[in-house]
């Protein structure tokens, strides 16, 4: 589905990426972890065209994407962001919010759109009525994940999409991502700084220091240890977001949610 080669994003003489490779197979769930300002969120940047790429390749569905992202690119990817109060427009009802991608897109039947997508991420029809300052925050990134969905994508953005929730209210998006993806058959490139998450989550994930992926291993590799890099194992052994305890947690708290 994603293939990146040798990506470099700079802002003047900073570096934020260097010589970033990754590939995301169709179906599959990929994590980035790595320390604040490592670069996680601006590959996810520099995929959706948020922040151009100064050298490298982006391959979406094996073809290349040029500096412009068009409408096609937009059908494909979708982007869900850390915090879901700051992406909605406070003055747009969920209604509204869900419907401009509909019509940037010029399509129609908007409203059984409107409904299915609701009734996808587990909020009642009259959600549609309220604004973002009348929803709690697991509400809001429920409206962020189906503003997401609305065009049908393949692949999604997934920026820390939990890191402001509790812990029981995570347990209930993740699950709902994790549901999401069995149904619809999607591919997720997921960040996040918590690992357990990414264990609960995914299948492989990159390890990123100073903007380049230091490690590439299998999600087991988190529980047995089997990190190559130094930085990695001191990366597992300072989180207080992963151990088997954790991840065992979330785990038994995603199964009460669902």
């Amino acid at each position: 589905m994603l293939q990146i080669g040798g990506l470099e994003v700079r802002f003047d003489d900073f570096v934020a990426v260097r010589a970033l490779s990754l590939a995301v197979p169709a179906g599959g769930a990929f994590g980035l972890v790595g320390e604040s300002g490592s670069g996680k969120s601006t590959v996810l940047k520099a995929i959706a065209g948020l922040v151009p790429a100064a050298a490298g390749t982006i391959r979406l569905e094996g073809q290349p994407l040029g500096r412009r992202r068009d409408a096609a690119f937009c059908r494909t990817v979708q982007m869900v962001f850390q915090d879901p109060y700051g992406s909605l427009h406070p003055r747009h009802t969920v209604a509204r919010t869900l419907a401009e991608p509909l019509l940037i897109q010029g399509i129609g039947q908007r409203e059984p759109r409107i409904a299915a997508a609701l009734e996808a991420v587990g909020l009642a029809p009259a959600f549609r009525y309220r604004y973002p300052h009348q929803l709690s925050g697991g509400q809001r990134q429920r409206v962020a994940i189906a503003r997401a969905l609305m065009l049908e994508p393949k692949l999604l953005l997934l920026d820390e999409p939990t890191s402001s929730l509790d812990v029981s209210v995570q347990a209930e998006i993740l699950n709902l991502l994790a549901r999401l993806r069995a149904e619809r058959g999607l591919t997720y490139l997921f960040v996040s700084h918590n690992l357990a998450v990414i264990a609960h989550m995914c299948e492989r994930l990159a390890i990123m220091q100073a903007g380049g992926i230091v490690e590439e291993v299998p999600v087991a590799a988190l529980a047995s240890g089997a990190l190559a890099d130094p930085y990695s194992r001191q990366l597992l052994a300072n989180s207080q977001g992963y151990d088997r305890q954790a991840a065992h947690a979330l785990a038994a708290a995603a199964a009460v949610a669902g």
